[in-house]
């Protein structure tokens, strides 16, 4: 359900093209919710087919055509009835604790480079959600005015802020992954003097 409510979510702001769908998708949704283009345009037909988006086709230039699609009345309520519901939580995939729950089998140069891989990742992804908290902060965020653009005057703070909070979020979880992975590189360093010492005391 999370992918077509996304959809909606975007459709909400106004009529737009599968292409633009798939842009904005990437810009903005997609920070929160990964989809290739392979899966947005088969949802929005199986959309359109259970009448929660209406398709028209248009005219583009002198010979082109493209088909842009207007959330429905259905959509709109199928939206609310998901922001206004439980949310359903998804079993963890999690790869790189899984590796960590098994590190005593690599050694020290892998575990070294795995956490190490781990902060660079997590520092990269740190920078992306403050440029975005920063951006939103400054009312400069494409999407986000598109949104405004269509919300009553008193409505903007509170689109505003939530906006933003999703984003700390996303900010904080990636501070708490880089702190994991210093924490395990200082462990391993830890756990190899601890081996190399029992190993002297053996040959001793």
């Amino acid at each position: 359900m999370s992918l077509r409510s996304a959809l909606l979510a975007l459709l909400r702001i106004g009529p737009m093209s599968g292409y633009e769908l798939a842009k904005q998708f990437s810009q903005s949704v997609g920070h929160v919710w990964h989809a290739p283009d392979s899966q947005i345009y088969p949802e929005l037909r199986k959309m359109a087919t259970e009448g929660l988006v209406v398709a028209e086709e248009q005219t583009r230039g002198t010979a082109g055509r493209r088909r842009v699609y207007h959330a429905t009345e259905a959509g709109e309520r199928a939206f609310l009835d998901w922001m206004n519901s439980p949310l359903k939580y998804q079993r963890t995939r999690d790869a790189a604790h899984l590796r960590a729950a098994y590190l005593e089998s690599a050694d020290q140069e892998a575990i070294c480079d795995f956490l190490r891989g781990h902060i660079e990742h997590w520092q990269g992804e740190l920078k992306v959600w403050e440029d975005e908290i920063a951006t939103i902060e400054a009312l400069e965020s494409p999407m986000l005015n598109r949104r405004l653009a269509v919300t009553a005057e008193e409505d903007r703070e509170v689109t505003i802020e939530y906006k933003k909070f999703a984003y700390e979020g996303l900010a904080a979880r990636a501070r708490s992954e880089i702190d994991w992975a210093q924490r395990g590189l200082k462990l391993s360093r830890r756990l190899e003097r601890t081996a190399e010492t029992a190993s002297s005391r053996h040959t001793d």
